[in-house]
């Protein structure tokens, strides 16, 4: 009797868990549909229809998106944002946490405190100030101005996550390195980063999740010609209204890469963020 009780929760759950993939997949299909659709038949009904019709379907609008400049030149903006700002993100984020966690220096303790308390900082207060700096140093409107905003509010949680799991490792281990003759680089490089691998791919996904997607600060640091992919979207809404041959693949895609490198990385995501959230 348990065991059915037992098998028939695990399908309930499993049943449940099926359920909810659908209704989160959803809206991704429907966008898919749509992006494949012309425009004449979007205005003609809702994406659901072309099911009745596939034959219909074509990849036009992908072809015609690759043919528009401002599109594929926002695209390429958006890669340029993205990857640095996630690697100096976690490049600058695994130094500092290794240090806040194993190396002794002055003022360790009251500077990781500091990083702490820059977690509650919202990054709209700093939106005003920080583009007066850049206008002064000419960084304002430029992909390095966005860069370098996305870094520096990235920073204080990814500093927080990776010292937490880095402290969690064996004292004995990193003593046992040490006394081989290793020194603090060579322990970094070949002991922690390996060992912290979950932790590092989880920061990966989230910073990178969240500059790909941003708008706001793209919106206020990014002029027109390095305009990231979710602004130039925004702006075909405003000028076109109904320009869904445009919108549909270019949110498509905006959409996908995201999803794409999540599911890549999905399998060190809970491992990673559960470890590092508490010491």
């Amino acid at each position: 009797m348990n065991t059915i009780r037992r098998g028939l929760g695990n399908g309930l759950v499993q049943a449940f868990l099926v359920v909810i993939g659908l209704v989160w997949l959803t809206p991704l299909a429907g966008l898919f549909l749509s992006s494949l659709r012309s425009a004449q038949d979007t205005a003609t009904g809702g994406w659901w229809t072309a099911l009745a019709s596939p034959g219909r379907l074509s990849f036009d609008n992908y072809a015609a998106l690759l043919k528009n400049s401002g599109m594929t030149q926002a695209f390429w903006n958006t890669v340029l944002i993205s990857v640095p700002a996630t690697t100096l993100v976690v490049v600058i984020a695994a130094l500092a946490g290794y240090a806040f966690a194993w190396l002794d220096f002055p003022l360790r303790e009251p500077l990781f405190l500091l990083v702490v308390a820059l977690l509650v900082v919202p990054v709209q207060i700093g939106l005003l100030p920080v583009a007066k700096l850049f206008g002064a140093l000419g960084l304002f409107g430029t992909i390095p101005g966005v860069v370098l905003f996305h870094v520096a509010y990235g920073l204080p949680f990814a500093v927080f996550l990776l010292r937490n799991y880095f402290a969690e490792m064996p004292k004995e281990m990193l003593e046992a390195a040490r006394m081989d003759g290793g020194s603090e680089w060579r322990i970094f490089t070949r002991l922690v980063l390996p060992v912290g691998r979950p932790a590092i791919a989880s920061l990966a996904i989230f910073q990178f999740l969240w500059v790909w997607n941003d708008m706001l600060v793209a919106l206020l640091f990014a002029d027109s010609s390095s305009q990231p992919l979710t602004v130039a979207l925004q702006s075909q809404i405003r000028q076109f209204g109904s320009n869904i041959d445009v919108l549909a693949p270019g949110a498509f895609l905006s959409l996908i890469v995201p999803v794409v490198v999540f599911f890549a990385f999905q399998r060190h995501f809970v491992q990673g963020v559960m470890a590092g959230s508490v010491k």
